[in-house]
């Protein structure tokens, strides 16, 4: 049987990784301390890896597929294949300084840059002309400055964390959220690819899906029209006349941030007994 080694990344994006695949049918069990938990899948081997690590293995092909944020694939240079971005833990890498600093003037003299990302620290730097000497950090890195480092270069969310050290952006280096990543010489292998690929179809369901709530309704004939034009379906809405009677029933996807909007005016163009239903896979 072909099997596929599968590693995702333990910690804060953990929860995300292991509900998605639960939504495909992939359920993980075992102690949450297990770094090799059991899977409902018998074609899947998965592993749990620091995530920082997951793309350089998979380059190598220690592992076919798993899930690693885009940051850390393009400060490894991994060559590995793309295959679906998640969207999960969207965050940006910052070049931060104090934030009663002038850039300008950092630039007119050797400063100290502490950052996890050394790479593309580096590049960044080289384009904007800075004279600087890189220091690796690991955690933490915000606490630097002013004592230890002139400037960091570090992910961000919100910002919270950032202006609660007193620090200011300066600039966006890089844009990254989680990846669904793939061994390139996996991929060239049949039987692993349709297994591959039988994931991919599922879990672009679930993503879909995420993004929708089914619309159900119902209308007498003479406004059927009317509420049609309102629905901004998948396709197109499905209607049906109902049993034994003159009024007519109307299905559709709608995104979930429409809905509570698109309520209120289905309501007023003649709709009643509406239901709002979760849906589980749209593919």
């Amino acid at each position: 049987m072909t099997t596929l080694k599968i590693a995702i990344p333990k910690g804060k994006l953990q929860p995300a990784i292991t509900e998605l695949l639960s939504d495909i049918g992939i359920k993980l069990y075992g102690d949450v301390r297990n770094y090799r938990p059991g899977c409902s899948d018998e074609r899947l081997e998965v592993k749990l890896l620091k995530g920082q690590n997951i793309p350089s293995l998979i380059e190598i092909g220690q592992h076919d597929i798993g899930f690693a944020g885009l940051d850390w694939v393009a400060e490894q240079d991994a060559d590995v294949e793309v295959i679906n971005n998640l969207g999960f833990n969207p965050v940006r890498i910052v070049a931060c300084i104090p934030e009663d600093w002038d850039v300008k003037e950092l630039k007119q003299r050797p400063i100290i840059v502490a950052t996890e990302y050394i790479n593309l620290a580096r590049q960044y730097l080289d384009n904007q002309g800075f004279d600087y000497q890189l220091i690796r950090s690991y955690g933490a890195t915000e606490v630097f400055p002013p004592e230890d480092a002139d400037m960091v270069i570090d992910n961000t969310s919100t910002g919270t964390t950032i202006k609660t050290n007193r620090l200011k952006i300066i600039d966006t280096v890089y844009r990254s959220s989680t990846q669904f990543i793939a061994n390139k010489q996996t991929l060239k292998n049949q039987a692993k690819r349709a297994i591959i690929d039988d994931i991919l179809l599922l879990m672009n369901g679930v993503l879909n899906a995420r993004e929708r709530v089914l619309l159900e309704m119902n209308c007498p004939k003479a406004v059927v029209s009317d509420i049609v034009k309102l629905l901004p379906a998948m396709r197109s809405p499905t209607v049906s006349e109902l049993y034994n009677s003159d009024a007519y029933s109307i299905r559709a996807a709608v995104p979930t941030k429409s809905a509570p909007g698109l309520i209120p005016r289905l309501i007023a163009a003649g709709a009643v007994d509406i239901l709002e239903l979760p849906i589980r896979k749209a593919v």
